[in-house]
């Protein structure tokens, strides 16, 4: 008789729906953009998931927390700048002159911008694989960007609102290099969480206080709050809660292979509840962003696992 316990499917479900729950930050972002200004629905957004989390984040290391705001606060600061600031507002911005579906696309990329800031930065050394598996994704990009035409690339006559998505997925990926910083290592992830997004509310603050006073809208809808409020309860409450418990329960690597999902989530998405039009040079680039990035970013430890079981 076999004592092999039966498979936990839990966190694999948790893990197939988490890229759905961050997915929809574009869809709820896109929805909401024409009516809000990008830096006041940052604001909100970070503040509210601060005020929800500030209770739980002091009960798991409150002394811990009150100490490392005051001495590491320069350094949440610029963390927040990256990935509330720049990744946050500046998707918003973005999404008032693109779509989801291109913003889902051109965002996916940002795991082989990991890889090329490391490169850079941290001397990372890549394997052909990742080398290749950044060209193919790089190509896909510039399809959809380009929108499939090589006027567009030959006239330099792209939509700004791709560039933006494009500078967001640079700086998200810059962020999450931080983030991994082991000065935080004995940090639950709760307490870290609720100091990033205190830090990420703090440096919105100004630029939406300013757009405020200069006339800048609120949401005046109810659906457009309802969107708001799906931003901060599904796209990063619910999502962050997932992929964390994710990570507890199946390990880094393999949670962050259902990050893929993403991609097909977020168009899929896309089509379905804003209506947007999936367009040949959309599958050709969705093929070569996916290829690319698991070919990048697939890994070895895994790869090596499965040409184990084949020999």
């Amino acid at each position: 008789m076999s004592t092999q316990s039966s498979p936990n499917w839990l966190p694999i479900l948790v893990m197939i729906a988490a890229p759905a729950f961050f997915s929809t930050n574009l869809i709820f972002g896109r929805y909401v953009a024409p009516e809000t200004d990008p830096f006041i629905l940052a604001f909100i957004r970070w503040a509210c998931v601060a005020i929800i989390l500030l209770p739980f984040a002091i009960k798991s290391g409150g002394a811990q927390m009150v100490r490392l705001i005051r001495t590491e606060w320069p350094f949440f600061l610029f963390l927040s700048f990256l990935g509330m600031g720049i990744s946050g507002s500046g998707v918003y911005l973005g999404l008032q002159s693109t779509t989801a579906t291109n913003a889902t696309l051109i965002y996916s990329t940002a795991p082989i911008l990991i890889i090329l800031l490391e490169r850079v930065f941290a001397a990372r050394k890549s394997s052909p694989g990742e080398g290749l598996g950044i060209a193919v994704a790089f190509v896909g990009i510039v399809i959809i960007v380009a929108k499939g035409s090589f006027d567009t690339i030959a006239q330099f006559a792209f939509n700004p609102g791709d560039l933006l998505i494009a500078l967001a997925a640079l700086s998200w990926a810059g962020y999450s290099i931080l983030y991994r910083s082991e000065r935080f290592s004995g940090l639950s992830s709760v307490t870290l969480f609720g100091i990033i997004a205190i830090f990420g509310a703090i440096i919105n603050l100004p630029v939406a206080t300013y757009a405020f006073y200069t006339g800048a809208q609120l949401p005046h809808s109810a659906s457009a709050w309802s969107a708001v409020a799906g931003i901060i309860f599904i796209s990063s409450l619910i999502a962050f809660s997932a992929y964390q418990y994710g990570v507890r329960a199946l390990g880094a690597s393999i949670a962050g292979l259902f990050m893929y999902l993403m991609t097909p989530y977020g168009v899929l998405m896309a089509v379905i509840f804003l209506g947007e039009e999936l367009l040949p040079f959309h599958i050709i680039g969705i093929i070569c962003v996916m290829v690319g990035v698991t070919m990048a970013t697939f890994p070895k430890s895994m790869l090596d696992k499965f040409k184990r079981k084949a020999a």
